[in-house]
């Protein structure tokens, strides 16, 4: 018998492909004629997708030999898993290998939009300096932090918080009975009681714009935003007006409505960090990532 037959949805360094190809007969979907995907689709048993990746009913009716779907990465928002249940395809991740670079992230996109970090450079480096003293900043240390979304990440985030000796609250669908920080039901009211609100709950229909224009308002003028979850998890137009009429002191965003477009009035705010959605991105996590990868579907297509 050949390889197995893998179709990539998504780009992959040139390493990974290298690896995979050892094993596995892959296609790159985006390199492939319709006729060419029609010629190979019967064969292909494995499907290999990224947390960005968009893997619909369709594709996954086209491909009738597929067992598995492997995500490198976590969020499974693109990928339409009760279509792959209906047929019993497989459908794995890796949820816990970025946890900490995550975490790490948010404290980075935190501390850099609370002491205006970015801004500070430029105030620098365009010999600004040397006409006054940077304007004052805000403290970190000790301040009341909001977390939405208390999973993995969230209580990773919440466990570096206590070395700041910040006091801790939390909200999402239901109240954690292992941990000691304040629960709330509603976003608007953990925002109006905070001074730094972290966004790591996860994407979909449930929570799509669910920081919207009631949470910033509540959130405040000295209030600091933080995203490292789902884009779409943020009402954008109302962030940018909230940017804007400093109705929200500064944010720090990992992740964007429509990556990569960002809104070009995103751009010309100097009270916003940005970053390209790479709070997962170090050498360590994708390494492991792939290994993970690699061994479900060495497990289900290999035997």
């Amino acid at each position: 018998m050949g390889k197995p037959d893998l179709l990539l949805v998504t780009p992959l360094p040139p390493s990974w492909h290298d690896g995979l190809s050892q094993l596995f007969e892959c296609h790159d979907l985006a390199l492939l004629t319709a006729a060419e995907l029609e010629g190979v689709a019967r064969r292909v048993r494995g499907v290999v997708a990224s947390a960005k990746s968009v893997v619909t009913d369709e594709l996954i009716g086209y491909l009738p030999a597929l067992e598995i779907i492997a995500v490198i990465g976590v969020g499974l928002d693109g990928i339409d898993t009760r279509s792959a249940a209906r047929r019993d395809i497989r459908v794995c991740n890796t949820p816990s290998v970025s946890t900490e670079d995550i975490a790490d992230f948010a404290w980075a996109l935190l501390l850099a939009s609370a002491r205006q970090v970015v801004h500070a450079d430029q105030f620098v480096r365009c010999g600004q300096w040397s006409l006054g003293q940077h304007p004052l900043t805000l403290r970190v240390s000790g301040q009341r932090l909001g977390i939405v979304g208390l999973g993995c990440i969230g209580r990773a985030v919440a466990e570096r918080a206590k070395a700041f000796g910040m006091q801790i609250a939390y909200t999402g669908r239901n109240r954690k009975e292992d941990v000691p920080y304040q629960w709330y039901d509603r976003v608007a009211t953990l925002a109006r009681d905070v001074d730094f609100l972290v966004v790591c709950v996860s994407g979909g229909e449930s929570t799509r714009a669910l920081i919207d224009a009631e949470v910033l308002l509540a959130l405040g003028p000295k209030g600091v935003l933080v995203n490292v979850a789902r884009g779409a998890v943020i009402d954008e137009q109302a962030l940018v007006e909230a940017l804007q009429q400093r109705v929200l002191a500064a944010a720090g965003l990992d992740v964007f409505w429509d990556e990569p477009q960002v809104p070009e009035a995103l751009l010309s705010l100097s009270n916003v960090v940005l970053a390209p959605h790479m709070a997962s991105m170090t050498e360590q996590s994708l390494r492991a990532m792939f290994e993970q990868t690699l061994t479900a579907l060495t497990e289900s297509l290999c035997d």
